[in-house]
């Protein structure tokens, strides 16, 4: 029966909700966020996203650095997106291996051809390409070709992979730099204004435009990469994977540790909310239970907790989280532990206690007391319900505040390094200059989550406010 009622009051509370505008709005924001939250812990485990936050194993070597999020191109700019071409993968576009054995010899004379299309109005971000081999004694000898569309062809390097499995990265090779200065001192017939970086010469029109960086033009069509190598051993092989990085990736963009950002704003919304939420709800509880307690009591125990109440509204509470969380590096649960011990003894019980002030004279408390009731039952069951209609609206509007408070810290440097979270994302962005070099998208999308959370919590509490007091009501 009561269940029922329960129920019903329930629904009754969601329909008048739902009848304000700030909380259909509020509702719909919060039903976002919680869809979010669940689609990240069911698509990226937690281990997966801290392991992919943290860069483990190499894992994010793949990704483009400072790169833009796809949807960018919606805007008109043509923006290349990442190529990869590996020859150990089987029946691989743009692939072709050939093993000659040498007679009388233990050693075989490869040659991989890796070829992909370009076809976009930008230069990429950088080239890299991975070696995987297999030898014994002797490592292999290889020699790079590169082939451009015009039939323009480059020796960029000979070398011995020193190990059986090493990266090759091209854009911030000094020896193709030097190479690269050789070929457009030919091409243009002297020495260039302004050497070209290598990701932009390999892809750049034979011409004299190759004299500046500015005037440079992308030369479009079917691109080459051939891989000459002798190989020792009946059982070596060389494989190689050339990875022409674009200058967009996923719905988020990456950092400046090629960090796909998508990461840290899908897993930031379930940390965010569960950080915020706990903070605010047990915050709220203690305070109720202590301002409770106080004003039904009175006498010593009253004065005890309010002296402590005033003690702790006067002390500085940023501050000295701030000096905390410097000298004492702890992760996100343990700063949830801080702030809640630090933020018990807050404002809240003053209000609340005023009202219990008043209800405890209620007749239901006299008869309540008068037929045996102990002290716990009227707190807990007479008291408490009483007064948890008001608080709740200032519980639900106090969760973007906790939500900023760890965002803040994670800001200054001051939170969990080792979560993914907006505020750690913003405090990236700002230090590696992302508003200097024009990556807004860095900061814009942790900050457009912060705010989207702060309307869906408020916009909740306000008509929660309006539910509680029928003199707030909407024109």
């Amino acid at each position: 029966m009561e269940s029922d009622v329960a129920e019903s009051g329930l629904r009754s509370t969601l329909r008048e909700l739902l009848s304000y505008k700030s909380g259909l709005f509020g509702l719909v924001f919060l039903f976002l966020l919680i869809f979010i939250s669940i689609y990240a812990i069911v698509t990226i485990p937690y281990s997966e996203a801290v392991a992919l936050w943290r860069g483990e194993d190499g894992v994010n070597l793949e990704n483009p650095r400072n790169a833009q999020p796809t949807w960018i191109t919606y805007f008109g700019k043509d923006l290349p997106r990442t190529i990869k071409v590996d020859s150990s993968q089987e029946n691989a576009t743009g692939v072709k291996k050939i093993e000659i054995p040498v007679s009388g010899a233990d050693m075989k004379l490869t040659r991989t051809k890796l070829s992909f299309e370009y076809n976009y109005d930008y230069f990429p971000s950088e080239i890299n390409i991975f070696f995987s081999s297999k030898f014994n004694a002797s490592a292999p000898l290889l020699k790079l070709f590169w082939s451009k569309p015009d039939g323009t062809e480059i020796m960029l390097l000979e070398f011995i992979p020193k190990s059986q499995n090493i990266k090759l990265y091209v854009s911030r090779s000094q020896l193709i730099s030097d190479t690269i200065l050789n070929h457009i001192i030919e091409v243009i017939g002297g020495q260039p204004a302004v050497v070209l970086p290598v990701e932009k010469a390999l892809f750049a029109v034979e011409d004299e435009t190759m004299n500046l960086s500015s005037t440079a033009k992308v030369l479009k069509g079917v691109y080459e990469l051939r891989i000459e190598g002798t190989v020792f051993g009946e059982d070596s092989y060389v494989d190689a994977k050339i990875i022409v990085y674009g200058r967009i990736h996923g719905l988020a963009g990456t950092d400046h540790k090629r960090r796909d950002l998508t990461v840290a704003l899908l897993w930031g919304t379930p940390i965010a909310l569960a950080f915020g939420l706990t903070a605010s709800l047990s915050i709220s509880i203690l305070q109720l239970i202590l301002a409770t307690i106080s004003g039904y009591y009175g006498g010593k125990v009253d004065s005890i907790i309010q002296r402590l109440t005033e003690v702790y509204m006067i002390i500085p509470f940023l501050p000295i989280l701030i000096m905390i969380a410097t000298f004492y590096k702890f992760n996100i649960w343990i700063l949830l532990i801080v702030i809640i011990v630090l933020s018990v003894f807050g404002g809240g019980i003053k209000s609340s206690r005023a009202l219990v002030m008043q209800i405890k004279e209620y007749p239901y408390i006299e008869a309540a007391k008068a037929y045996g009731a102990s002290s716990k039952r009227i707190i807990f069951l007479y008291i408490i319900p009483k007064i948890l209609p008001p608080i709740v609206p200032a519980l639900i509007g106090s969760v973007p505040g906790y939500v900023f408070l760890e965002a803040a810290l994670a800001f200054l440097g001051l939170g969990d390094p080792f979560l993914p979270t907006w505020g750690k994302v913003i405090n990236d962005s700002f230090r590696e200059g992302a508003v200097f070099k024009g990556h807004y998208y860095w900061i814009l999308e942790p900050a457009l989550m912060l705010v989207l959370t702060a309307f869906a919590f408020s916009f909740i509490g306000f008509a929660l406010d309006k539910i509680v007091n029928p003199k707030l009501k909407e024109v």
